[in-house]
């Protein structure tokens, strides 16, 4: 039986299955019987959405499954994944559901579901629910009440207030540059970073339910590089589609990546005691010029493996304090299980201001080596070790880089295909390395 649920809930192109309709009302209503099985009454539920136009009838078809089974399901309108994730907890809702594809193209959508704590629903409560749409569970296709958005201002009102006080008033005015993908936070952001002491230009804000993710936000950097310098601006952030993710340009016009604001954060919660067990999390792909900068102020990094599922593993399992991945996907167990962007700028904002410093002055101390990532197509998976020629050329590399480098040699998770990553001193050299190394694959496996 093939599963429905990834590391990320459910997702694919917008009116196919398993996002056709019926299967989505089916899904709707599996999930409130689970709830209602478990607790032994009617569970309630919040429901939000990023701005693509399949939003809102996968919404609604999802919510009317859910209420055929008894549940109750109150929408929160167009807001943020960790808005959801928040309203699930503060307001004591059984479970909090996210209609998104986060950056994805308008033509996907998916569905997340969050458990109060911020984690996503439980691997048992996904294969029940994906055995239901297997055996075609009964539902009245029909059936379709409208959204009930009578809490919708008191939500959204709420989740503002939460990253506001979250946040404290800078007090160097900052000139900032956001990019919202005219997704999740387009209607968010201008109140959000309008309550803190900052001129803001706020572009890529008009969603019309097919331009989120095109050629803007966290994927498309460009635009907003420029629009950083011809503003004169001190810091850009761009968001991604459902603004789980922050990625940031500096003063110069030079990208601040994932692994830079890691470096930042840590060493601002390092200050204020709040890296208590000197760890931080990030994944494999993460440069080792991080791994470096961190050992050189005592902080351990802990890699996971890419996802920020197993980030999250990781941060609970060693109570560490932060973590994260290149992307922009920061998580502060802390404040929330699930990464949130916007709450990674306020804190950014904030540990570049107290320093009184400009943000490419709050990445120094971290160098980001050289890095080369090349995939390969291959006709099976079969271990790396196992293959001789491989396992040899591998050696080889790492021999090669002499400890002053990294290679990472994986399988991607959902293609046929073999990732060569190499990172080093040198750029020429790393490329002619991972070549080798590609073309080794590609006979042996290819």
């Amino acid at each position: 039986m093939k599963q429905l649920f990834g590391t990320d809930g459910i997702r694919g192109h917008a009116g196919v299955f398993p996002l056709d309709e019926r299967t989505v009302k089916i899904i709707g209503a599996s999930l409130a019987r689970q709830f209602r099985e478990r607790s032994g009454r009617n569970p309630c539920f919040v429901s939000g959405r990023d701005t693509r136009e399949s939003g809102e009838w996968i919404e609604a078809a999802l919510c009317s499954g859910a209420e055929q089974e008894g549940a109750q399901c109150l929408s929160s309108g167009v807001i943020t994944t960790p808005g959801i994730a928040f309203l699930t907890n503060e307001f004591g809702m059984d479970a909090g559901i996210v209609i998104s594809a986060s950056h994805n193209p308008y033509e996907d959508n998916g569905i997340k579901v969050f458990s109060p704590s911020g984690k996503k629903i439980d691997d048992v409560t996904e294969r029940k629910i994906e055995i239901d749409v297997h055996k075609s569970m009964s539902v009245d296709v029909e059936h379709n009440e409208q959204l009930d958005t009578s809490r919708q201002a008191e939500f959204c009102s709420a989740y503002i207030d939460h990253l506001v006080q979250k946040s404290r008033p800078f007090e160097r005015r900052q000139r900032i540059v956001i990019d919202c993908a005219n997704g999740a936070a387009s209607s968010l952001a201008g109140e959000v970073f309008g309550r803190i002491n900052a001129d803001l230009i706020i572009i890529n804000n008009c969603p019309d339910g097919r331009n989120i993710n095109a050629a803007c936000g966290s994927l498309y950097l460009e635009k907003l590089q420029e629009r950083v310098l011809a503003e004169h601006a001190d810091i850009g952030i761009a968001f991604d589609g459902d603004a789980d993710r922050a990625l940031f340009v500096n003063e110069l016009g030079d990208i601040v990546d994932g692994d830079a604001t890691l470096w930042i954060l840590a060493r601002y919660l390092n200050r204020h005691g709040k890296l208590r067990n000197s760890k931080v999390v990030a994944t494999v792909m993460s440069n080792i010029g991080l791994e470096l900068a961190l050992r050189s102020i005592g902080i351990q990094l802990i890699r996971s493996s890419v996802g920020d599922k197993y980030v999250l593993e990781q941060l609970l399992a060693t109570g560490a304090e932060i973590g994260g991945e290149q992307s922009g996907h920061i998580i502060f167990p802390e404040n929330s299980l699930v990464g949130d962007g916007m709450m990674t700028a306020l804190l950014i904002m904030r540990a570049i201001g107290e320093q009184n410093a400009t943000l490419s002055e709050a990445t120094r101390g971290f160098t980001a080596f050289p890095q080369i990532l090349n995939n390969v197509r291959v006709r099976e998976k079969l271990p790396f070790e196992s293959i001789a020629p491989i396992a040899e050329a591998a050696r080889k590399v790492e021999a090669d880089l002499d400890g002053h480098g990294r290679l990472l040699l994986r399988y991607s998770g959902t293609e046929n295909l073999a990732r060569v990553m190499i990172e080093g001193l040198d750029q020429a050299e790393i490329e002619i390395l991972a070549n080798h190394l590609a073309d080794v694959i590609r006979a042996s496996i290819g």
